[in-house]
């Protein structure tokens, strides 16, 4: 397993904790992407001691829900979640993968100084505790989870909160002169994260493994490639392919694919 390729876990999303981890142990998988909802399940604490004692490396911590920009009174509620997260991170490494929430009846640039005044008390524990923040544009299908639609808008996002910007494929693939936006995006650039998408399908979200749809991956980790990015490429997939496969198959093929692409960019 390539040292940047991480495994989600997305990817084995009606899966527990706990088999997560035994899954991680039989399957020699030891770089992950964490489920903020799966360590609350079983208590953050808890999850964080068994995660290290299995000694994984962590990419990053993901499902960490959203704000409702346009109501201040449910902002602390989200903060701690956050905050919980951010300590999370801290004794395990990562970064925290973050959406906007909706916009709602916010125009944009309302909506950003509504999420900026939301996240901050969360950015400066972040900043204390050496934590990288970042923002994760989404498909233009799920504005119920993110006002920021493209890799484009989140580059400004990320800059103008002072936080990391995720790249997601799936979302991203599309978009015009992507590559270039990438290239650009060096300061701001922290995570990466990899599946695949059949166009023609229209059901959301419908995530296929990496080689059995149409990204162009190995033109965009390429990309990635080429301005020196170093860090995690995570593997997320969820939807009726993966359910229907099984996530251990699923699984174990994505590596398979994510590995040779970047074994083979060397």
């Amino acid at each position: 397993m390539h040292p940047q390729v991480s495994v989600s876990a997305v990817s084995s999303r009606g899966w527990t904790l706990d088999e997560d981890l035994a899954f991680y142990d039989d399957a020699g998988i030891d770089h992950v992407g964490l489920s903020l909802r799966k360590l609350e399940d079983v208590g953050v604490e808890r999850a964080v001691a068994r995660i290290a004692a299995a000694g994984l490396r962590v990419s990053n911590i993901v499902e960490l829900g959203w704000w409702d920009l346009a109501d201040p009174a449910t902002w602390p509620y989200q903060r701690e979640r956050l905050v919980t997260a951010v300590d999370a991170a801290a004794a395990l490494g990562g970064c925290l993968v973050l959406t906007t929430g909706p916009a709602g009846p916010l125009e944009w640039d309302d909506a950003v100084a509504a999420l900026d005044a939301a996240l901050d008390p969360v950015r400066i524990h972040a900043d204390a505790a050496g934590v990288v923040l970042t923002v994760e544009p989404t498909s233009a299908l799920r504005l119920d989870l993110s006002f920021c639609t493209t890799v484009r808008d989140g580059v400004d996002l990320a800059r103008s909160l002072g936080i990391g910007l995720c790249v997601e494929c799936n979302s991203a693939f599309a978009e015009r002169d992507l590559v270039a936006t990438i290239a650009a995006a060096t300061d701001v650039l922290a995570h990466v994260q990899v599946s695949d998408f059949v166009i023609g399908s229209l059901t959301s979200p419908d995530r296929a493994v990496p080689g059995d749809g149409d990204i162009p991956l190995a033109r965009l980790v390429d990309a990635f490639e080429t301005i020196g990015y170093s860090g995690a490429y995570e593997l997320e997939m969820v939807g009726p392919r993966i359910e229907a496969e099984g996530y251990a198959s699923a699984i174990a093929r994505g590596v398979a694919y994510v590995d040779a692409l970047l074994y083979g960019s060397k």
